[in-house]
């Protein structure tokens, strides 16, 4: 995938030639892995090419993508488990999903078959806007309440990276993390931004965006793309 995010051309018909790569990777060599063996993968990418420039996220498994909008946290990914299957059918709790034995059974992931395609979800760009993209080892230990506090404890991205990841481990740190706080600002075509600010992505379409990551250990078309109301009293 990091091939695909440094060329500039991110698409769902690039990802998915990606990912398509990497299950015959995983599938070329089967004495270094199990029967069955996957991963997860969940990201987001600016949609600029258009008259529309917005967010897509994607996810396969039960890494996460989380929004904070007007100070509150949602969830815009689904999971592929079989616990959120559970809890769509009305036959388990969030609570009870937390300590479910099979917390850990995803439904789709990359790898165990030929093709697989990501879930898409198309969101507005907002300035102030900020994401998490993290593995479950994040979300195993913080709920999405506790992330949700450490992202309006810790104005700067990296600052919020290392507080959630300290507070993970400390919580068990029970299977590896995967986090990375991406913060949002809009320069509309026209405005000028600060001469001291640097952007890692600032272009006439009016997206800057600046980003921290970390990691302990690691976990981990023109396919349609879902829109969603991403305010978060109205989910």
């Amino acid at each position: 995938m990091r091939p695909v995010a440094e060329s500039g051309a991110v698409s769902p018909k690039a990802i998915e030639k990606a990912l398509s790569r990497a299950v015959k990777d995983i599938a070329g060599h089967p004495g270094s892995t199990d029967d069955g063996t996957g991963t997860t993968v969940t990201g987001v990418y600016l949609e600029a090419s258009g008259d529309d420039p917005h967010w897509v996220t994607l996810n396969i498994g039960d890494s996460r993508v989380y929004l904070q909008r007007d100070g509150q946290v949602i969830q815009i990914t689904t999971d592929h488990s079989v616990v959120q299957e559970l809890i769509a059918a009305g036959r388990l709790s969030p609570e009870e999903a937390e300590n479910h034995p099979y917390g850990n059974v995803i439904t789709r992931a990359v790898g165990p078959s030929d093709s697989v395609k990501p879930d898409y979800v198309r969101l507005d760009l907002v300035d102030g806007d900020r994401f998490v993209i993290c593995s479950d080892g994040l979300t195993k230990e913080l709920t999405d309440y506790g992330i949700q506090h450490f992202l309006g404890e810790h104005v700067d991205a990296g600052e919020a990276v290392s507080a959630m990841l300290e507070a993970a481990l400390e919580n068990g740190g029970r299977d590896n993390i995967s986090i990375i706080v991406l913060d949002v600002a809009v320069h509309r075509a026209g405005d000028r931004p600060d001469a001291d600010t640097d952007a890692d992505e600032d272009t006439e379409t009016g997206a800057r965006v600046d980003d921290e990551d970390a990691e302990s250990g690691a976990d981990d078309a023109d396919p349609e793309t879902e829109d969603v109301d991403s305010s978060p009293d109205e989910r």
